[in-house]
């Protein structure tokens, strides 16, 4: 008997790399899963069908032993995010995960950016993030009112550490991500009351998407790597289960046998005017030394969190 058994998961991105390892982890914890990729079917070159990234997803799963089935939806699109909701519930009877990892790169200087790659980017990670949010947490929202009870609900979110640390060519991506964790911590306080556990993870992983990110880092040649996307899966499956009730409104950095809990921002410093409101002047007496004191390069990003490796 499986952790999820009877439970319905959906998984976003879900055809390839993370997604798809996050996908078999909760289809391997019991779950039935539904796995969404943006894509229909196609031909090959013989004009034979050939199936889609996430029909090769549910190929793997049914093979196992597990269920599932496909979405090829856009899930930023909020009438394909609904559908996606939809058929959850009404294949499995009910959706109890949702895990959010669907995403792009247009990665840029914040100078030489265009309009298309700021927005396509945001589109895909933080407006994707949040339509399916919207319709999964009306869903639960909904059976909790019938019931007069909390449910059982989780979502996992996927933020990055180029929100944390400042990813210099990436400020479509890192600001998508830093959306991704205020959207966390919103919907864990909305959705606490009605049973619902809402997480979000910062992983680092080998994928297509993040190819040209790790091209410096080569696979091992003996042993697992580091970047393997087997080291993150394990978490999104311990965050979706019962086990993980306790925890809600959480960031965690996962890579390499490794899980760090980030912790919320602390106030570094607070300064109070003498007068009614603030001038230059005072704010210059005020400010200036105490800046004068700290080292340039110790901002708000916490580029430390980079350094993190797995111990032992």
């Amino acid at each position: 008997m499986g952790v999820l058994d009877g439970r319905t998961a959906v998984v976003t991105g879900a055809g390839r790399g993370l997604g798809r390892a996050e996908a078999l982890e909760l289809a391997r914890l019991g779950a039935n899963v539904v796995v969404n990729d943006y894509g229909q079917p196609g031909r090959d070159g013989s004009g034979e069908a050939s199936a889609s990234p996430a029909d090769e997803v549910v190929a793997e799963i049914t093979a196992a032993g597990g269920h599932a089935v496909a979405h090829h939806g856009d899930v930023a699109d909020f009438d394909q995010a609904q559908d996606l909701v939809r058929l959850a519930v009404g294949t499995y009877g009910a959706l109890d995960v949702l895990v959010n990892n669907a995403g792009i790169l247009r990665d840029r200087m914040v100078f030489s950016m265009t309009e298309d790659e700021w927005d396509s980017v945001v589109r895909v990670h933080l407006r994707g993030h949040f339509a399916t949010t919207r319709f999964a947490a009306a869903h639960w929202r909904e059976r909790a009112k019938t019931t007069d009870a909390p449910v059982y609900g989780r979502i996992v979110n996927t933020s990055s550490e180029a929100f944390l640390a400042g990813s210099a060519g990436q400020p479509n991506y890192a600001a998508a991500k830093g959306g991704i964790v205020g959207l966390t911590s919103s919907t864990a306080a909305a959705l606490g009351r009605y049973g619902v556990r809402v997480n979000a993870i910062c992983p680092r992983a080998r994928t297509r998407m993040t190819e040209d990110v790790f091209a410096g880092l080569g696979r091992p040649e003996d042993g697992p790597d580091p970047l393997g996307v087997e080291h993150v899966a394990p978490l999104v499956g311990y965050l979706s289960s019962p086990a993980a009730d306790r925890i809600t409104g959480q960031l965690f950095v996962v890579h390499g046998g490794m899980v760090a809990v980030m912790d919320r921002p602390r106030v570094a410093a607070k300064f109070d005017t003498a007068k009614e409101a603030f001038t230059h002047d005072e704010l210059d007496d005020l400010l200036t030394p105490y800046w004068a004191g700290r080292d340039p390069g110790d901002t708000f990003a916490a580029t430390d969190v980079l350094a993190l490796r797995h111990e032992g």
